[in-house]
């Protein structure tokens, strides 16, 4: 399986133009996103682009080919008007012998999920992580439009159970798994 992963766009209109873009010439299974797609929440600024609406028309384009769950700044309206379903708190995905959990990361944490999972997906912070830590890989892609931590704009793909993050802009790998050697 191969999956396209990102988190917190935030209603920003070029980095969905993007993710749909990579998403539309990578041979792709789905597109996983792990919520805070369209309002950018009273803690963030106001992302560069911000467009709601035009990020809606952006993903809905993508429509059958997404999973996504609901982030903190998700709301029921968010439901009204994109096709595909929004308002989940976490999702299970099976792919490549491994049960991988994907959620936000405000209500489900890296210290606080269930167990027997292979590999944890959350968004939220705004921060990459790609590491193994007691048997499960925690993988955060960072945010398409507000990143934190010093770090640029980012997404992460899946690719038979290895794992890249890499700079939105520039499709350079910073994040690895499992580490090259």
């Amino acid at each position: 399986m191969k999956f396209l992963i990102a988190s917190d766009i935030h209603g920003a209109k070029a980095p969905a133009e993007k993710i749909m873009e990579l998403f539309n010439s990578g041979d792709y299974d789905l597109l996983l996103l792990l919520g805070d797609l369209l309002y950018h929440g009273p803690r963030n600024d106001l992302p560069e682009t911000y467009n709601p609406k035009a990020v809606i028309k952006v993903l809905s384009a993508l429509d059958g080919k997404i999973l996504s769950v609901r982030g903190n700044c998700e709301a029921e309206v968010d439901q009204m008007v994109l096709p595909f379903p929004v308002l989940s708190e976490c999702a299970m995905v099976f792919a490549d012998g491994c049960k991988i959990m994907m959620t936000h990361g405000h209500l489900h944490t890296p210290e606080k999920h269930p167990s027997g999972i292979d590999a944890f997906f959350l968004g939220h912070t705004h921060i990459p992580v790609l590491e193994k830590k007691d048997g499960v890989i925690y993988l955060n892609p960072g945010s398409v439009s507000l990143p934190k931590g010093g770090f640029p704009p980012s997404y992460a793909v899946w690719d038979n159970g290895k794992i890249n993050v890499y700079e939105l802009w520039t499709g350079k790998s910073f994040l690895t798994f499992p580490e090259e050697s």
